[in-house]
């Protein structure tokens, strides 16, 4: 997700808080988690421990495919869905939980049996007619309706199901992707996804990964997408809307899929001409990219005020410029294929993709990343970049502030100036390879840091992610 700013393209900067279960405080969380019903052993967890949301994702199972079919109508607004869930029990379960927020559910079966349901709040409570067994695969299929909704962040920005004046921007960072479909909402569960989405003829719809097909009658035009390499729910997408599309493939055989409202196509065409060449750039500095498909979704939603790296294809509320194009796409490694283990750990997302784009600045023409350094240092000690630990927010309501932006990416500086360039691309590039597809935590950053380096980088990390207030000296 790109930085906070003035423009309204990103994610703006808001303290108050607006969801209780992101301000629960972590002892409290720890005491909730310990007290849950999982502890009997049988019945899965409702949430997958995050300290910053308590309920995302749940316990007992892991998720190894979804397959949604999606109808959506952009006059109602009103959806019609279909998930179904291969996964597999890792503890025999009696119960278990997925994430829904609103909609109504029609009908869940568990194999081939019905199972019976409940709604608590933004869990689906589910009791499969016979019990599973630890390692037992398992398949949930559960039909809902109705119109879906946003949910409002901590930070006070709307995520998940945003409807649009010609349909809907879908965006799922951090909760939102309980908003249309039911799932295992928390990056530590990873999966494939197959996704089928149904629109009035005239609009596109468009999702993840590679376009297996389309197909139009009877006035709609239904679109099968399929995203192979495992991927968090929250990176999902089923933007909806009128799109001029534009498809190619590169000469190493990336399949770009490109889809922009025409309101914004003047603006975009010069940056998204630039797309082949920044993948590119990345790849040669963070390692082969690690999708077989990329793209950009180019939205006219205003309202919105951010971008997100949805995978394979980040979705921009408008027009983005070259440095948020950068950023979006940095984040296919660092936050996509490399993901957070807990929201806590964000800063190796946001802090990455803002030194990739010092980076390209540095080695295209423009300002050294260590003149970007200077320039924040100069900073007085009272500016709300030093507010708090990039490495540990606080709370789900800062997630996206300017500390785990920029001064994460200071950190970077500092570790590169301290280990030299060749150690230090050395480590950025065995990061996003040893964790491909996979997850990373901060502790085993460092921890690869000081291997690769052979230095005590102890004082660094904490000085410049680990503690709050400006470094008495930069």
């Amino acid at each position: 997700m790109t930085l906070p700013r003035q423009q309204p393209s990103r994610r703006p900067t808001v303290l108050r808080r607006e969801a209780v279960v992101a301000a629960v405080p972590v002892a409290v969380a720890a005491l909730l988690v310990a007290a849950s019903p999982a502890a009997a052993g049988t019945v899965g967890a409702a949430g997958a421990g995050d300290p910053y949301f308590t309920l995302a994702g749940n316990g007992g199972y892991d998720v190894r495919h979804y397959a949604l079919t999606l109808g959506y109508d952009t006059g109602t607004r009103h959806l019609d869905g279909k998930t179904v869930l291969t996964a597999r029990a890792t503890q025999r379960l009696t119960r278990f939980d997925l994430d829904l927020k609103g909609l109504k559910v029609t009908g869940v079966t568990v194999g081939h049996h019905k199972a019976a349901f409940r709604r608590d709040g933004q869990e689906l409570v589910v009791t499969p007619r016979h019990a599973l067994r630890k390692g037992q695969e398992f398949r949930v299929t559960v039909t809902y309706r109705g119109t879906p909704k946003p949910v409002t962040d901590p930070d006070g920005s709307l995520d998940g199901w945003i409807p649009t004046d010609d349909g809907a921007f879908v965006a799922g960072e951090p909760q939102g992707a309980m908003t249309w479909f039911p799932g295992n909402n928390h990056p530590t569960d990873k999966a494939s996804y197959d996704i089928t989405i149904t629109v009035p003829e005239g609009r596109a719809a468009v999702s993840n990964g590679v376009l297996l097909g389309q197909r139009t009658s009877h006035g709609r035009t239904t679109f099968r997408w399929r995203q192979t390499e495992p991927m968090a729910a929250y990176l999902a997408t089923a933007t909806v809307g009128k799109f001029k599309v534009e498809q190619f493939t590169t000469p190493d055989g990336l399949r770009v899929y490109n889809a922009v409202d025409p309101r914004e196509a003047t603006a975009a065409a010069p940056v998204l001409k630039k797309l082949p060449s920044v993948l590119a750039w990345e790849s040669s500095v963070f390692g082969p990219y690690p999708f077989r498909a990329a793209g950009s979704i180019v939205d006219h939603a205003p309202q919105v005020g951010y971008a997100l790296e949805t995978q394979t294809r980040p979705v921009y509320d408008r027009a983005p410029d070259l440095s948020t194009l950068v950023h979006e796409s940095a984040h296919q490694w660092f936050g996509d294929s490399v993901s957070l283990t807990t929201w806590k750990d964000i800063w190796l997302n946001e802090g990455f993709a803002t030194y990739a784009e010092w980076l390209y600045t540095e080695q295209h023409g423009g300002k050294s990343a260590q003149k970007t350094f200077d320039a924040l240092y100069a900073r007085p000690a009272s500016d709300d970049l030093w507010a708090f630990a990039p490495a540990d927010p606080g709370d789900g309501s800062h997630i996206f502030e300017t500390p785990v932006y920029a001064r994460g990416a200071m950190a970077l500086q500092k570790l590169r100036a301290a280990v030299g360039d060749p150690v230090f691309f050395g480590i950025l590039r065995a990061w996003a390879g040893g964790h491909r597809d996979g997850h990373g935590t901060t502790a085993q950053f460092i921890r690869l840091s000081e291997r690769l380096s052979g230095k005590d980088l102890g004082a660094l990390f904490h000085t410049w992610i680990g503690t709050a207030g400006k470094p008495s000296s930069p």
